[in-house]
């Protein structure tokens, strides 16, 4: 891969996390199966075998997979950033729907950490792409799949 992958600190201690529970929990325990398994007798037709390494292949993919985003990661801490008020990355964004008047609360995350119900919208979406560089009081116009969608912010942390 080239170039880095912006990351939040936060989104960096999750996948730390995930990792170290695959190493010192997941890990160990598919071994102690594989090894419980082999000790049935004929591998060939041992459902639990087959099984137990299926699972560690999925546990070791995972670890690679976290290492490498990890390695590839530009990790943003937020809270040191001079934005000077402008939208960025890692910005919490909160928002109002000029059409319904509904207000909504966007943080502005990397890929691997987007998650629409919790409010963390990827860098590479429509939505962030228009807030990036706003201010508050500007009115950012998104092309949603029902239409042009105008949301003014309200407010921007740096959480």
């Amino acid at each position: 891969m080239t170039g880095k992958i912006p990351l939040t600190t936060r989104g960096a201690e999750k996948l730390r996390a995930e990792l170290q529970e695959l190493k010192s929990v997941a890990r160990p325990k598919v071994i102690e199966a594989i090894a419980e398994a082999r000790a049935h007798g004929d591998l060939k037709e041992n459902a639990e075998y087959h099984a137990a390494r299926e699972q560690q292949s999925f546990i070791e993919g995972r670890i690679a997979d976290i290492n490498g985003k990890l390695g590839n990661a530009q990790i943003i801490d937020v809270t040191t950033l001079d934005a000077r008020g402008k939208v960025v990355f890692g910005s919490t964004v909160d928002l109002v729907d000029e059409d319904s008047g509904n207000e909504i609360t966007y943080q502005i995350v990397g890929e691997d950490e987007a998650s629409i119900n919790d409010g963390l919208v990827s860098i590479t979406s429509p939505i962030a792409r228009a807030l990036i560089g706003k201010e508050e009081g500007d009115v950012a116009e998104v092309q949603a799949p029902g239409g042009l969608k105008c949301y003014e912010i309200i407010k921007i942390k740096y959480l």
